[in-house]
């Protein structure tokens, strides 16, 4: 699939690229800041600049989530923080983008509806930009779940979305229910993906939904929790491990370091670039715990510039999960390869 890309200026500063979140999706940066553990990381002025700073460098991109179902029932409060940011820097609700989640854990007794009146209040905003409906393990009502995000698109709530966590074959019913219905119909998936975590992404039955049905690919977990950046024993809890790899993503480590160095690029910035080689990317997640990391992450596009042809090859040797995790398997799971 090929994505048209434009570059925009913001106050005089090159902005990063844009792409479509898949064929009929809106157009976002290639970047995106997540939420999970990351406003909570800095004080409240520290994370009001890095919003503005991200927002002037058109990284206008925000996952934001309400951290209270399911594994997750830890009642965080990132989504209040980042609202605080955002006033903190002055901005309006047009200046950036906001991605909100979904949770299947308690659904359906916890509506969609309940949990959108919940998140948005929570941030201080009355609509998402597009969702993400995520996280369900086991059998999936997909019709139910398909129309009622329909109903949350006609009452204004936002107007795209895309799942993560599901298996390619429930992404699939729901395209097909969806555009047989007249519904909206899922225009992508937010899936881990890095250079240990490919099984999902670049196995067959994903990338029929990329080719086929024009999905777009929202890369998250790019870092591991850090530990591909160089934080091996990350001191905040982190992502689910499917496969169990974990420690030998921490071993591969010294090899991460070896390529990036080649390339003259930090681990990071090797982490993000590869990301966005994949054919379906439309943007890739980080988290950041101030202006100077986040500033040199920006520097993984001048990598992929410079270098992006050769990035694959170069990191083929650290595809971890390869016949460990199911190519169409919810990514929840740690099903293994057949």
């Amino acid at each position: 699939m090929e994505f048209s890309e434009t570059v925009s200026r913001s106050s005089g500063t090159q902005a990063v690229p844009r792409r479509g979140l898949g064929a009929h999706g809106p157009e976002v940066p290639v970047f995106g800041l997540g939420s999970w553990n990351t406003w909570d990381r800095m004080t409240t002025d520290e994370a009001a600049e890095l919003v503005a700073r991200a927002v002037a460098r058109g990284v206008n991109l925000f996952d934001v989530a309400h951290y209270n179902f399911g594994p997750h029932a830890e009642n965080a409060v990132t989504d209040i923080l980042f609202g605080e940011a955002v006033r903190g820097a002055g901005l309006s609700r047009a200046d950036y983008l906001l991605c909100g989640k979904l949770w299947l854990w308690d659904y359906p007794k916890a509506s969609f509806a309940e949990q959108l009146d919940v998140s948005l209040a929570r941030v201080g905003t009355d609509r998402a930009d597009f969702v993400v409906v995520g996280d369900h393990l086991g059998a999936l009502d997909v019709p139910a779940v398909v129309t009622d995000v329909a109903e949350q698109v006609r009452a204004g709530r936002f107007t795209a979305w895309g799942v993560n966590n599901w298996s390619a074959d429930d992404l699939g019913a729901a395209h097909r229910f969806a555009v047989a219905e007249g519904m909206e119909p899922p225009s992508f998936a937010q899936l881990k993906y890095s250079l240990a975590r490919r099984s999902v992404p670049e196995g067959e039955p994903y990338g029929r939904l990329f080719d086929e049905a024009g999905l777009g690919l929202q890369a998250s977990d790019a870092f591991e929790g850090g530990i591909l950046a160089g934080k091996l024993h990350p001191q905040r809890k982190i992502g689910a491990d499917p496969g169990g790899i974990r420690e030998r993503i921490r071993e591969s480590y010294p090899q991460v370091l070896r390529i990036a160095e080649g390339f003259g690029a930090t681990p990071a910035q090797l982490a993000l670039a590869f990301t966005l080689t994949h054919r379906a990317a439309a943007s890739v997640l980080f988290g950041a715990s101030g202006l100077e990391q986040f500033e040199a992450n920006l520097g993984a596009l001048e990598l992929l510039e410079r270098h992006g042809t050769e990035l694959r090859e170069a990191v083929a040797g650290l595809w971890l999960d390869r016949d460990v995790v199911h190519p169409g398997a919810s990514w929840g799971t740690d099903a293994p390869a057949n």
